[in-house]
């Protein structure tokens, strides 16, 4: 179990990450923060964080590390670069890369920290913005069942759905399947708004019969209503939804799976980073659907 004064470090302050952090300090762990911005980390540092220079130097100082950023690129740097987690001089018991990220690196991960006596646990989560602010995510956990013991009390913290699927890389393969779900339903969800609009319903209205029948949904309940406030702002970026369903894309390629769904998801995700919206929320597939850029679905 985590003693609430275990000292624990946190790598990545976007706006999820930053929330969970802010968790922990809450549940009182002494928090050291690291973060490519360091005014990213200026709250946190309010509330009584400490901040360390580099990856090395926070994991030096805390027994447990999480890691949460955004390009399978980022997570390598994090935990296998040369200021790395790894590189720390006192190994911290337990890492832990809450990112979602291709489960062979993290597999790859794994093996290096155990050279070193390292566990690692990979914890995709899901639940964007509000999940992390609310401590509500859903964590996906791969990676042995004693060191997901250790910091199971800190995951209590972040979210309320905490599941261990299996080895090292089995969090992230649930992942992929949330993400090619996540994805099916943002592309179902601008295709509704715009036959409902096209019809002459009042899309209000529409929105509250189906989301109170067999159509329900977390995409419908949390992200149909920014779209209908035209609220393109990001609790989760396109360019990371974009890089999420390219791994599920790659997961299929590796299991000489066919999945259309995904397929054209994946696709039109990656087209819109290409076009420039990566920055938006993901819910901004209506306002390019608006655009009728053809070449999206081509």
């Amino acid at each position: 179990m985590t003693a609430a004064n275990t000292p624990i470090a946190w790598i990545g302050l976007g706006i999820m990450g930053t929330s969970m952090a802010g968790h922990l300090l809450d549940a009182g762990h002494p928090v050291i923060v690291h973060t490519r911005t360091k005014s990213r980390a200026d709250s946190l540092l309010a509330r009584g964080a400490t901040w360390a220079d580099s990856c090395e130097q926070a994991a030096d100082k805390a027994d447990f590390v999480f890691s949460m950023v955004g390009m399978p690129a980022e997570v390598q740097e994090v935990f296998l670069g040369a200021n790395g987690i790894l590189s720390a001089k006192n190994s911290p018991r337990v890492i832990v890369n809450m990112s979602t990220s291709s489960p062979t690196l993290d597999r790859k991960i794994a093996k290096m920290a155990a050279a070193q006596g390292i566990s690692f646990l990979d914890a995709p989560v899901s639940g964007g913005d509000l999940g992390a602010r609310n401590a509500s995510l859903s964590i996906m956990v791969g990676g042995e069942a004693w060191a997901l013991s250790q910091v199971m009390a800190c995951f209590e913290r972040m979210g309320k759905t905490i599941v261990h699927h299996g080895d090292v890389g089995s969090g992230q393969l649930c992942k992929v399947v949330n993400q090619l779900l996540v994805g099916a339903n943002m592309v179902a969800a601008a295709e509704a708004l715009t036959l409902s609009k096209e019809t002459g319903l009042d899309s209000w209205k529409m929105l509250e019969s189906v989301g109170g029948g067999a159509a329900s949904s977390w995409t419908l309940t949390n992200l149909v209503p920014r779209m209908l406030r035209d609220d393109w702002d990001t609790g989760f970026s396109l360019a990371y939804l974009a890089k999420d369903l390219k791994i599920a894309m790659e997961t299929c390629q590796e299991l000489g799976l066919q999945l259309p769904g995904l397929a054209l998801s994946q696709r039109l995700y990656a087209r819109l980073d290409e076009l420039g919206h990566g920055a938006h929320g993901t819910q901004a597939l209506l306002k390019l659907w608006k655009q009728a850029d053809a070449s999206l679905s081509q």
